[in-house]
Parts: C-alpha cells; sequence; structure tokens
C-alpha cells in the first residue's frame, strides 16, 4: 500500500515554508520602513508570526521526511535511494542529510534556530536583520519546492517528496504503477561513521551563522547605521568561526580515520570551498576587532563580512551544481537546480555589491595613520594574509567554472586543476600559515595600544630567544633539514611561546580575557603537529624483494607497499609484519569474526557460525548461531611486533562501495602517544575471480592417519552420516558422508569437511572444502569400506594474500591537542563577547 498522506503532508509543509518565508521578508521590510512606532509594531508582530509559521513549517518538513526514512516507506525516492532494512538505526538520521534535499533541509532547520534567537532579543535590529534572513530561508525553501510552473515546463527545486515511480524511468511502473521495493539501496558504507552523525549538523551550523553578520552588515548599510552593527554582529562572527572550524576539523578527523590517503586533508576542491570561506571569516573577525579598539578598517570590515556569505553561496553553487564533475570525490550530483543556485548566488552577491557601492562614500573612514607599534598594524597584515591564502586556494579550485563560462560564449578552455593537488596547495599554503603565526604571535604584545621600539623589543626579546633555543632542540632530535620546514617549525614555536606569556600575564589579570591567546597557542601545535606527521611520515611497510606489483600502479605504489601472504611475516621498518586472515564485522557485538568460522547462507547479511567463535578471549557466538554482518566489509588482520612483541593488532577495512566507484579501503590506526601507526590496505585478493588450482593429487587415507597437504600436517579424524549439505535437498534413501580432516597451520588448526553423496545408489556428489589461508582443497573422491580408506583429491594453490601501507604518523597528538585548544580559546572569547 503506498503511503501518500505523509508525503503529501511533507509536500504540504514545504510549500508552508515558502511562502511563509516570502511573507516574512515582506513583513519585516515593512516594519524596517515604517515611520510610526505602532505601524512599525503591527508589521513586526505580522513578521514573528510569519516566521515562526515558516519555522513550524521547516519542523514539519523534517519530522514527515525522517518518518518517512524510519519506516521505510520505499515508495519515496529520497528513502529508496538513501536508506535500507538493514541500515544501523543510529545511521538513520544520516540518511537525512545525504541526499541534496536533506542537506538543504538541515541548513534551513538551523537558519529557523537562529532566527528565533534573533527575534527573542526583540533588538531594534530584529527588522532589517530579519528581512534578509527570511529572504534566505525562501530562496533555500524553494530548493526543495519541487513544482512545475504551467505552461513554462520550469520546475523549481527538488521535492524530497517525490514518489519513485515518478523519479525513475523504469519499465515495472507501467506494469505495476504502485509497486514498491523491498528494499532501498541504503547509506553509502562510506557514511556509516559516527563522525557523519556530528559533522554535517555542525558544518552546515557553520554555514548558517555566516548570515547572521552578513544580515547585520546589510542591514547597517541599508540603514546607514554603519558602526553600529559592528558590535552586535561580532560575537556571532566569533561563533560562526569557531563551529565552522570545528565542522572542518571533525571532516578532517573522518578523512583521516575512514579514507586511505594517508592524512586527514585532501585539498579536495569541496574541502576548499569550506577552507576559503573560513579563513575570510576569521580575517572578517580581527578587522571588526580593530574597529571595536580604534575605529579602524571599518569599509575592510563591510567588504569581507559581506564576502564570507557570498563564499558560502559560492560553495554551496561548486558542489551542487555538477559543475565540478569528476574534479571532487564529495560534490553531490545535479538535480537540475544549478540554475537556481547561480540565481541565488548572484541575487545576493550583485545585491550587496550594489547597496555597498551606493553607500561607500558614507561609510566612515579613518585618516589616522596606523604606525607599525600597533597592534592594528600586525593584525591588519595578519587578516591580508589570511585572505590571500583563500585567493591561492579559491583561483584554481574555480578553474571548472571558468571553463563553463568559456564554454557559454562558444569557446574551449583546457585548463585543468593541479595533478598533485596536495602538493600543490602544500607547498604554497605552508608560507601563508608560517607568515600568519609570525604576525600572530607578535601582535598580542601590543594589547591595542601603541608601543615604542623599546617596549616592543623588551617584549619580544625573551619569546624569540626561548623559540630559538626550542628550535636549536627539535634540529637535535629531528633533523629537520628542508628549509621550508624549519621556518614552519620557528612560526608554530614561536606563537606558541609568545602567546604562552601572554596567556600567563591576562591570566593573572582576567581569565575571561585569553581566549585569544589560547586559540593562538592551539593554532601554533596545530602548525608542529601538520609539520611533523605530514611532513616526516615514515613509511613502514617498503618493499625490498624487488617484486614489481603492477606495472601501471607507477613506482611509489611498487615502493611502498608490502604483499603479505596469510601467516608468513615480514620485517619491514623496523617490524615483524604477519597478515593473519580476513575478517568480518558482526552488528551487535563488539569484535570481529574470522571468515572461516562461519557459513554463507541465502541473505548476505547473515551467516551460521560453524563452531564457537571468540575475539580475545570473549565468546561472541555459539555453533550454529545465526547472526547477522556487514557484507559490504572485509577487514584483514595485521599483526605488527618488535623484538619478539606484537606492538599493535589492526583491522584495515576494504568496503565493496559502488556509489564511490567499487572497492574502497580504510585504515586501522594504533594511537600512541609520541606517534601513530596507520594501516591501509592497497590491493586487496580478488575473491570473484577463480583461482588456479594446481592438478588432482589422489591419495588413500585411513582414518587417524597423517598426511602432508601443501606441506601442511593433517589428520584425518573421522567419517560421520549428515543429514543435511549445502545447497541440496537431501531425501531418506540418500546417502551423505562428510570426513573431517584437521591440517595443523602456522597458529591454528584448520577444520575441512568435504563431503560425499550417493543418490540412487548410481549418482555420486562430491562437496570439496578449501582453506584459502592454507591454499589447498581436498575432495573426497571414494570411499573403499572394505578397506576403511578414503581416496582424497588433494589441490593447491597461492595462499590468500593482501598488499599493505603502513606508516607512522609522528607526533600527530600535537595537532589533535591543538585543535582542542584552538576550540576551548574559542569558546573562551565567544562567552566574553555575548556577555558583552
Amino acid at each position: 500500500m503506498l503511503h501518500y498522506f505523509i508525503g503529501n503532508l511533507g509536500h504540504f509543509f514545504v510549500i508552508t515554508s515558502f511562502v511563509a518565508g516570502l511573507a516574512a521578508s515582506f513583513t519585516y521590510w515593512r516594519a524596517t520602513l515604517a515611520g510610526e512606532l505602532h505601524l512599525q509594531n503591527q508589521w513586526l508582530t505580522n513578521g514573528r508570526v510569519a516566521f515562526v509559521t515558516h519555522g513550524v513549517a521547516v519542523v514539519g518538513i523534517i519530522v514527515t521526511l525522517f518518518v518517512i526514512i524510519y519506516r521505510h516507506y520505499f515508495e519515496y525516492h529520497y528513502a529508496y535511494s538513501h536508506s535500507s532494512l538493514h541500515l544501523p538505526g543510529q545511521y538513520m538520521i544520516s540518511c537525512f542529510w545525504e541526499g541534496q534535499e536533506g542537506s538543504f533541509l538541515l541548513w534551513m532547520f538551523w537558519h529557523v534556530v537562529i532566527g528565533l534567537v534573533l527575534i527573542r532579543n526583540r533588538q531594534s535590529w530584529e527588522a532589517p536583520v530579519m528581512t534578509i534572513f527570511s529572504l534566505v530561508q525562501a530562496f533555500l525553501a524553494s530548493m526543495i519546492l519541487g513544482v512545475v510552473i504551467p505552461g513554462l515546463d520550469l520546475k523549481i527545486g527538488s521535492s524530497p517528496f517525490i514518489l519513485l515511480r515518478d523519479a525513475m524511468n523504469d519499465p515495472i511502473f507501467a506494469l505495476q504503477p504502485n509497486f514498491i521495493p523491498k528494499d532501498g539501496n541504503g547509506l553509502n558504507p562510506l557514511l556509516q561513521n559516527y563522525w557523519m552523525v556530528i559533522h554535517p549538523p555542525t558544518l552546515f551550523l557553520g554555514f548558517a551563522l555566516t548570515l547572521v553578520p552578513f544580515a547585520f552588515a546589510i542591514a547597517g548599510l541599508w540603514q546607514r547605521q554603519y558602526v553600529e552593527w559592528i558590535k552586535p554582529a561580532l560575537p556571532w562572527t566569533l561563533l560562526g568561526g569557531a563551529v565552522l572550524g570545528l565542522g572542518i576539523l571533525m571532516g578532517g578527523y573522518w578523512a583521516y580515520e575512514t579514507l586511505s590517503f594517508g592524512g586527514y586533508w585532501n585539498w579536495d576542491p569541496v574541502e576548499n570551498a569550506v577552507y576559503v570561506p573560513w579563513l575570510v571569516l576569521i580575517a572578517s573577525h580581527h578587522t571588526m576587532l580593530i574597529y571595536k579598539n580604534n575605529k579602524t578598517a571599518l569599509r575592510l570590515s563591510f567588504v569581507l563580512v559581506l564576502s564570507v556569505f557570498i563564499l558560502i553561496l559560492y560553495s554551496t553553487f561548486l558542489t551542487r551544481s555538477g559543475i565540478l564533475g569528476d574534479a571532487s570525490v564529495h560534490s553531490f550530483t545535479d538535480l537540475g537546480l544549478s540554475g537556481q543556485l547561480l540565481l541565488y548566488l548572484l541575487f545576493f552577491t550583485v545585491g550587496a555589491i550594489i547597496l555597498a557601492v551606493m553607500r561607500w562614500k558614507e561609510v566612515p573612514f579613518s585618516e589616522k595613520e596606523v604606525g607599525t607599534y600597533t597592534g592594528e598594524f600586525w593584525i591588519f597584515l595578519g587578516a591580508a594574509t589570511l585572505c590571500l591564502m583563500g585567493f591561492q586556494v579559491l583561483v584554481p579550485t574555480s578553474i571548472p567554472v571558468y571553463n563553463k563560462i568559456v564554454e557559454i560564449f562558444g569557446g574551449r578552455s583546457n585548463l585543468a586543476p593541479p595533478a598533485n593537488q596536495v602538493e600543490f596547495y602544500s607547498k604554497i599554503q605552508l608560507w601563508f600559515a608560517a607568515v600568519v603565526a609570525l604576525l600572530s604571535g607578535t601582535a598580542q604584545f601590543f594589547w591595542w595600544k601603541k608601543m615604542d621600539r623599546a617596549a616592543i623589543k623588551q617584549e619580544i626579546v625573551s619569546p624569540l630567544l626561548i623559540t630559538l633555543i626550542l628550535f636549536a632542540l627539535l634540529l637535535l632530535t629531528s633533523r629537520i633539514t628542508n628549509p621550508s620546514f624549519m621556518v614552519l617549525a620557528i612560526a608554530g614555536l614561536y606563537i606558541v611561546v609568545s602567546n604562552a606569556k601572554v596567556l600567563y600575564r591576562t591570566w593573572k589579570l582576567n581569565p575571561k580575557l585569553s581566549g585569544g591567546a589560547l586559540a593562538h597557542i592551539g593554532l601554533g601545535l596545530m602548525l608542529i603537529g601538520i609539520l611533523y606527521s605530514a611532513g616526516y611520515s615514515k613509511v613502514v611497510s617498503l618493499n625490498n624483494t624487488g617484486l614489481l606489483y603492477n606495472r601501471d600502479m607507477g613506482t611509489e605504489f611498487n615502493r611502498d607497499n608490502l604483499l603479505l601472504f596469510v601467516n608468513e611475516p615480514r620485517t619491514m621498518g623496523g617490524y615483524d609484519i604477519e597478515f593473519l586472515g580476513e575478517r568480518l564485522e558482526p552488528v551487535n557485538k563488539r569484535g570481529y569474526v574470522k571468515r572461516r568460522d562461519v557459513e554463507e547462507t541465502m541473505d548476505p547479511f547473515k551467516v551460521i557460525a560453524r563452531r564457537d567463535i571468540m575475539f580475545k578471549s570473549n565468546k561472541l557466538y555459539s555453533a550454529k548461531d545465526t547472526f547477522d554482518i556487514y557484507p559490504e566489509n572485509t577487514f584483514y588482520e595485521i599483526q605488527l611486533s618488535r623484538e619478539g612483541k606484537v606492538v599493535a593488532t589492526l583491522f584495515p577495512r576494504v568496503q565493496q562501495n559502488p556509489a564511490m566507484g567499487g572497492i574502497l579501503p580504510s585504515p586501522d590506526i594504533r594511537r600512541n602517544l609520541d606517534r601513530d601507526l596507520y594501516t591501509h590496505v592497497s590491493a586487496p585478493m580478488n575473491r570473484e575471480a577463480e583461482p588456479e588450482w594446481s592438478k588432482v593429487e589422489e591419495l588413500r587415507v585411513k582414518p587417524g592417519e597423517k598426511f602432508f597437504v601443501n606441506d601442511y600436517v593433517a589428520i584425518l579424524e573421522k567419517v560421520q552420516r549428515i543429514t543435511e549439505l549445502p545447497g541440496v535437498r537431501l531425501t531418506d534413501e540418500d546417502v551423505a558422508v562428510k570426513i573431517i580432516i584437521q591440517v595443523q597451520g602456522e597458529h591454528d588448526t584448520f577444520t575441512l569437511e568435504p563431503a560425499f553423496l550417493i543418490r540412487n545408489r548410481e549418482e555420486v556428489g562430491r562437496v570439496p572444502d578449501e582453506s584459502g589461508e592454507l591454499g589447498i582443497k581436498i575432495s573426497l573422491l571414494n570411499i573403499y569400506p572394505d578397506a576403511n580408506e578414503f581416496l582424497l583429491g588433494l589441490q593447491t594453490r597461492q595462499k590468500d594474500w593482501v598488499i599493505i601501507k603502513a606508516m607512522e604518523k609522528p607526533l600527530i597528538n600535537i595537532l589533535w591537542l591543538g585543535t582542542g585548544l584552538l576550540m576551548i580559546g574559542f569558546s573562551v572569547a565567544m562567552v566574553r563577547r555575548f556577555r558583552e
């Protein structure tokens, strides 16, 4: 039965949210223009009612869509595309924002929350600020409207409540219009991660918060209150910088844990599209501080604050219009919204520019000279450097946009994004980061007052000496030789030392003033952590055998990866590295299950335990238990030892992920205080390919007799009658037996159970058993009752193998410590600004 009501209700809420958003914007606009107080109050009341109605409608959309997802109404395209019956409950919420429509909804929801907070404050800014807020909400609501204008054949938005039969051109719907699939495609397995439950909401909250200072800046220009907007906008700018930065850091940590490129930042175009607005947002916060304290840089603050939100809209266009194509693994597919997204971007960009140009000459401009020995000078340089950092990233990231513009005008562009984007961006951004660190470390000493040369010299000498001493110690212990790394190390140490001095001073004066120093110390620690974990990452899986794994993969792949056969340790990089076999992950238990210990069923999500299953001395399942697994995931148990002692046992994963191009490896990480041991699978064995077995070697064996197979000792323990045979329906007249053979492997004893079937006294069926870990297959070819012997067919092949890459990431915990201090610093400063 099709559930029409819930979809119709959701669509009603979408239309209501769009209309109410427009109504709120109109009524707040009238309230802004109303001259008389009683008229202004009436329009304000209407505006509040309209915005609250809009907020209720947005919540209604979210509830109805989540019901469709959670109740598995697969007749709806959104539920079918993003959820499935086997999806764990904790990831159901991630289905909500995997698609474009859901992520727009998440963005709208945060705008509603922030808008209600602004309304509750009932400040004089409410009318002009909420005019902008509501207009943005109307644009966002139009993205999920999903209506077609009659006569024009113009579709506005993509509805999350469209039925599957209306979205897919499948012949089955012509035959069965009410056909409902039994299961959905499911959530991308790569997103089935706890970070993906919290990272997108945090990131979109950061997006939403950038609207607040933008709205205040527009309101300031509109109402000619060119100075007054700074104070209410400043804490929101700080909050936006903190939350958006936290969202970016969460994404980096997710990439480090989940992807296999060996780091936390890959300079992907979608990553860049968020990174650039954050840099400009931090720069705008500092220029606003300059104006608040010294009445300079007001015009620059306007430009930067307006640019932040426009850059957010530009990043939305990049990631959702399909213009990036294959340039990014993160970008959404084009849902036909590129025209709307472009209109959204141009409307606010052109509108902001026109308003700024009209009011530019009226914006107060200070002609006061900014001296070299003032904090404003150094902060201004820092803000300028942040903007240049963003510009250097933005230009190459926008190459697909340039190419598209050239094509529109009939030309052809051969520009291409950097081939090695990590190297291209990192080698330039490194120098920018060093400059920012040096400027930040120096600017803190001025404390918003002018200092003479002698005073600043006295302030800087001791931090510089301590920095140089620490750097000398680093040279002795770390052997830093790269000049750019030396500069980054000095800059990172200097910002930590100088701000530690400022922190000591401000903590004694007033701990509430310590936010800036804490944040800057965190930044310095991050730079040091990045320097060591990325610049001095050490590959411990070097291939010194001379074996060429794949000619097409290049020198680096063949040099830095190690071929491991199961249970055959190799010594590399100071470690004995051993592959112990493939493992599966049960759904409801913590631990891993050996693949050989389970029997597959017709349902790929369920397996049957062949024997009692143990993991780290804990019993997970008893023999014959049926339990659920994640069939798309295969884990590879890798043990690293040093001097006979196990250092780490890691379980890197390989995931069957058609949405991401097939096979996708994820690392496993052993975290130590001074370094991480990072391991991922580079090339798994292809289990779908038929293995090449040797010719059958026949051997007659008696019960209890030992024999050799592939250099392993085996013994035929016993024979027993069976009544069940996988894949075969047995009758009472059938005779089926199996023999139980124990084979002693390097670490474990393996049990193989080849079977023999007699039907109608003539037909003979044989079911061999095999072990990929031992590289053997045993068949029961015949039985000789008189001699009490069994004829075995023995075959061998190459043992199971895997190609892995293992790396040491030194001092990466300094990076994570720095991110924590950065967020603490933001929080302390933010609380202070809101209280003001």
